[in-house]
């Protein structure tokens, strides 16, 4: 049976752990000084955060399987969606030892799809996912455009001002 991985990237591990052990009324299954994970059935999924200096915010997704024979099966669906498939292998990550793939969706959103094979003492070394991601061309910030109207029956399109762009108090 296969799992929905979810990893979030925090800024404070700790009131991180607070807020998602209320939420999902349990506390981590795996906790380090840097990184904790809940192995949730209701829903069935395996949540992880870290504290390792990146932007916070979602991280990557994945499918994490119970099998051999799953995770072949699930890389054969990675194969025909078209994207560029990164097999990684073996290798230890997130205090764990695993067999995984790496690919982007359209959008650019990183999945992995895994099979957990054993803990590890440290927490591994992250892959260059750039092969996957299609080049990101440099754009001017949209921050201060104006949101596009939405078509709906019942509100109009409202102008909110932005932060970035209010003026500089004098």
């Amino acid at each position: 049976m296969k799992r929905l991985h979810v990893h979030v990237s925090v800024d404070d591990l700790a009131q991180s752990v607070r807020f998602y052990s209320t939420l999902f009324a349990a506390e981590p299954s795996v906790t380090k000084p840097d990184y904790a994970k809940w192995m949730l059935d209701d829903p069935r999924v395996n949540f992880a955060i870290s504290a390792r200096g990146r932007t916070p915010g979602l991280d990557h997704l994945g499918i994490q399987v119970e099998s051999p024979a799953e995770l072949t099966e699930v890389y054969g669906r990675l194969q025909d969606s078209g994207a560029a498939v990164l097999e990684e292998g073996a290798t230890t990550c997130c205090y764990a030892k695993s067999e995984k793939s790496w690919v982007a969706d359209p959008a650019g959103l990183t999945w992995e799809t895994f099979l957990t094979t054993g803990e590890s003492t440290d927490y591994g070394v992250s892959i260059d996912l750039a092969p996957i991601h299609a080049p990101i061309e440099v754009q001017t910030s949209a921050c201060c455009a104006p949101p596009a109207p939405k078509a709906s029956a019942c509100c109009a399109p409202v102008a909110k001002a932005d932060a970035c762009c209010a003026e500089p108090a004098l």
